[in-house]
């Protein structure tokens, strides 16, 4: 039997039904879990945090541009 390294929820699988690098799904708290063994079966949280990173690099990079056009002065012709 093979626990959720996120909730600690029973997961039954077979060693021999999955595959390393397979993407599971947790019933129990809906987290997207990688095999990265076999024999015995290991999982591991796949992160979200790189796709967070990513929209926050956007938010920032879009408020610095926001802050730069209201620095420069608009020229009147």
């Amino acid at each position: 039997m093979t626990r959720c390294p996120e909730c600690d929820a029973e997961i039954d699988l077979d060693e021999d039904e999955v595959e390393e690098g397979e993407i599971l799904s947790c019933a129990e708290c809906d987290a997207e879990l990688e095999v990265t063994q076999t024999h015995p079966v290991h999982l591991i949280v796949i992160s979200d945090d790189e796709d967070e990173e990513e929209e926050e690099d956007e938010e920032d990079s879009e408020e610095e541009s926001s802050a730069e056009e209201e620095e420069e002065p608009e020229e009147a012709e």
